[in-house]
Parts: structure tokens; C-alpha cells; sequence
């Protein structure tokens, strides 16, 4: 088949732009599909396109053949929408980012209330690690269009710097690097991102920073989101969510969890199977 030239494609932003084979290739293969599968995946999706597809029709289309696929490739390519479904509340987000930052090696508090310079302030997330001091506020999006502009760095870096002056009066803590982040699950404007650089604020984002972003973090460690199996509902994902679980993770150490919700029998076993291998682990 030939390759359709010049296809122009239809952001979610609205925004056209030319369709890229190796974006979509790039986008595969981090799922952990083979050139074998990509390459009975590719022309399938050429014979969709026309000109302004909406890129979440190719989604669709390349999702839907990964999930005829043995193993998790279909998991990992939804990624994205699986982050969004941690919503509609930010809390399962700033657990799922806590338990991120410990695979990492850092110690760990969620949801603290702490005392500034002037007034006290609810903090989302704190790591430390050694030296690191890090205090971080969450910004969870149930849209994908939503970008964080220069107004929220802005506003947590006073937050971040009023916790600081409190913190450094406290003996044995003069020689420790406190750091503010911004995490979010979408994306951050220019301004934001210059400001931050310039601030010394730490921004992590879907996207950013290239090579660190939240993205390429959740894939570098294995840290998926429960979300992310698309062998569960919607309503046992929110139920799952509510008992304050997050991770794919916890449903391979607790299958019991899933027992109580009624779930037994083949489907038990079919969800464990996208689980474990969503995770890189075998059953015990």
C-alpha cells in the first residue's frame, strides 16, 4: 500500500498538524509492541486517514488492535487517559505521584499540613531524600487541552518560599536542598516553564522535562496506575480508587481486592494476567 502523503491530522487543542509515521511508531513501540506487531498495525491505521482525522480516531483505531494482542501493549498505550482517570478528585493523583517518588528511593508523607513563615499551608506531597527536601503541589486535569500557565508556578512558588523560611529556623536543617515542584498531568505554557527555570522551581509535566517528563518517569520505573488495566470497569477503578489504592501493583499483592467486588472465576484470572504483565511480575 502506499503511504498517504501530506495527511494533515486534528488535535484534541483543535490545532492540524502534519501526521507523523515515526510519532505513531515511537508511541508502539513504548507500549512494548514488536516490529512485527507495529508493522500489522501501521497499515491498518493508514487506511483510516484522511484529511483533519481527529488524532484520537487513530488512537482508537491503534488502540483497539493493541488489545487484540496478547499482554499488556494495550495498558501501556493508554497511558495518558489512564492518568486522567485517577480523577475526578486530585487525591488518587498526588497518592499515585507519592507512591512514584518512593520507587525512587524517597521517603514519603501525602496530604500534610505545614506551618510557613506566615500562614499554614495544605502540601500535597513531601519527598526527602538525603539533603533533598522537596515540597510539591499537585495539579491534576481531567482535560488533555488544559495547560498550566505562569499563574500557578507563581502562586506555588510563594507557597513554597513561606514554608522554607519556616523550615530553615529549625536547628540541623541549615544545610538541606529545598526545592518546590509543580507536577502536573498535562502540560505547562512557555511562560511557565521559563519561570520556573528561573525560580528554581521544579516543573514536571506530562511532557516535560524531555528525557524526565511524568511520562517517560512512569514508564522508566514500572509505576503504572491501576487505571491503566483495561480489563476493569470504570465503576471498579473508582471503587479501588475510593479504598485508596492506586498502583497496578496493588491489584497482583491484593487479588482478594478484586474477589470482593464480585469478580472471580476466568475474569479474575484475565485481569492478574494484564496486571502481572502490565508489571513485570509473575504470579506467586
Amino acid at each position: 500500500m502506499t503511504k498517504p502523503k501530506n495527511v494533515l491530522v486534528t488535535k484534541s487543542s483543535g490545532e492540524t498538524a502534519a501526521f507523523s509515521y515515526q510519532k505513531l511508531k515511537k508511541s508502539l513501540a513504548a507500549a512494548g509492541a514488536s516490529e512485527a506487531i507495529i508493522n500489522t498495525i501501521i497499515p491498518q491505521v493508514e487506511g483510516l486517514l484522511y484529511q483533519g482525522i481527529p488524532t484520537r480516531q487513530i488512537y482508537k483505531k491503534a488502540f483497539a488492535l493493541l488489545k487484540g494482542k496478547p499482554g499488556a501493549l494495550a495498558a501501556r498505550y493508554k497511558l495518558k487517559n489512564a492518568i486522567m482517570e485517577l480523577g475526578p478528585s486530585g487525591y488518587p493523583f498526588e497518592r499515585f505521584i507519592g507512591e512514584l517518588l518512593k520507587s525512587q528511593g524517597y521517603q514519603v508523607s501525602v496530604g500534610q499540613i505545614m506551618k510557613g513563615q506566615c500562614v499554614n499551608h495544605e502540601i500535597d506531597v513531601i519527598a526527602t531524600k538525603g539533603y533533598q527536601y522537596f515540597i510539591i503541589e499537585c495539579k491534576f486535569h481531567n482535560q488533555s487541552t488544559y495547560q498550566c500557565d505562569v499563574k500557578i508556578p507563581l502562586y506555588i512558588h510563594s507557597r513554597f518560599r513561606d514554608v522554607e523560611a519556616e523550615l530553615r529556623k529549625k536547628s540541623g536543617r541549615e544545610d538541606l536542598f529545598y526545592q518546590g515542584w509543580v507536577v502536573t498531568n498535562t502540560r505547562f505554557t512557555l511562560d511557565a516553564i521559563t519561570y520556573g527555570q528561573c525560580a528554581g522551581l521544579h516543573l514536571l509535566g506530562w511532557n516535560y522535562p524531555e528525557g524526565n517528563s511524568l511520562k517517560e518517569l512512569i514508564e522508566k520505573t514500572g509505576i503504572y496506575p491501576l487505571t491503566t488495566l483495561t480489563t476493569l470497569t470504570s465503576f471498579e477503578k473508582q471503587h479501588l480508587l475510593q479504598e485508596k489504592m492506586v498502583l497496578c501493583k496493588d491489584i497482583c499483592q491484593k487479588p482478594y481486592l478484586l474477589e470482593e467486588l464480585g469478580i472471580g472465576g476466568e475474569r479474575l484470572r484475565r485481569i492478574l494476567r494484564e496486571a502481572y504483565d502490565l508489571c513485570g511480575s509473575t504470579p506467586t
